[in-house]
């Protein structure tokens, strides 16, 4: 069970050693963290009783609501990111400005602006907030990824691409590149990317689109970015 949790931890330094069960041995190239994640919402969370007796609703809908705590914890995770990276900035500031350098620079800017967006750049704790982009925005809030544009035209088709870049391309095509998180942790990209790409398929579809998920899978994108940055910083 130890070696298991072990290796169920994205934040592990190293990749762990295989798992060692009653049917046999695991040794995954990659973190399998993403599928028991989703095998624990889809097949626990989501027939969890009593939910509206506590919170108003299903445990399951609670769970991915706005400002529920799947957007919190992906707050968390781009802001551990952000912090990890800028460390990793200050780290390499003698070194000069090269291609990695700028990478890393990228990845910390991304990082702070989603961070910020997931809670409306404070508006969600502070009440504080801006009318002429409430005005213009899909949930009456100050951001920028759900003013309409944005959120009907862009924003699937950006978490498509970046999630191919970081949990594929980024990988394969550049490894030398340190800022593009390895292929250990490609299911928390490609899973998202899988997702939306399916979302999107489902509105040109002849049935009903499929449930809208997004805040459930896109908690994978945010761990696999502060488990990168977070072991990334962890080395000397």
């Amino acid at each position: 069970m130890i070696s298991i949790l072990k290796y169920l931890n994205p934040f592990t330094p190293v990749k762990p050693k295989a798992i060692y069960t009653s049917w046999g041995s695991i040794d995954p190239a990659v973190d399998i963290f993403p599928v028991i994640y989703l095998l624990f919402i889809y097949g626990f969370i989501y027939i969890f009783p009593y939910g509206r007796d506590i919170v108003g609703m299903s445990w399951f809908d609670w769970f991915r609501s706005e400002d529920g705590p799947l957007e919190w914890i992906q707050f968390i995770g781009y802001l551990t990111g952000f912090i990890c990276s800028s460390i990793i900035l200050f780290k390499r500031r003698r070194i000069g400005i090269n291609k990695k350098w700028m990478a890393w620079l990228i990845l910390t800017l991304i990082c702070f602006f989603v961070a910020g967006e997931e809670i409306s750049w404070g508006e969600r704790i502070t009440g504080i907030g801006l009318d002429s982009i409430r005005a213009i925005n899909s949930q009456g809030e100050t951001s920028i990824h759900n003013i309409h544009f944005f959120h009907h035209y862009l924003l699937d088709p950006s978490f498509e691409i970046s999630c191919l870049f970081l949990g594929w391309i980024g990988w394969r095509a550049w490894p030398s590149i340190d800022a593009f998180p390895e292929k250990r942790y490609s299911l928390y990209f490609l899973f998202v990317a899988l997702f939306y790409f399916y979302f999107d398929i489902s509105q040109a579809s002849t049935i009903s689109q499929i449930r809208n998920d997004q805040e459930i899978f896109e908690v994978l994108m945010s761990l696999g970015i502060a488990s990168h940055c977070w072991n990334k910083v962890s080395q000397k």
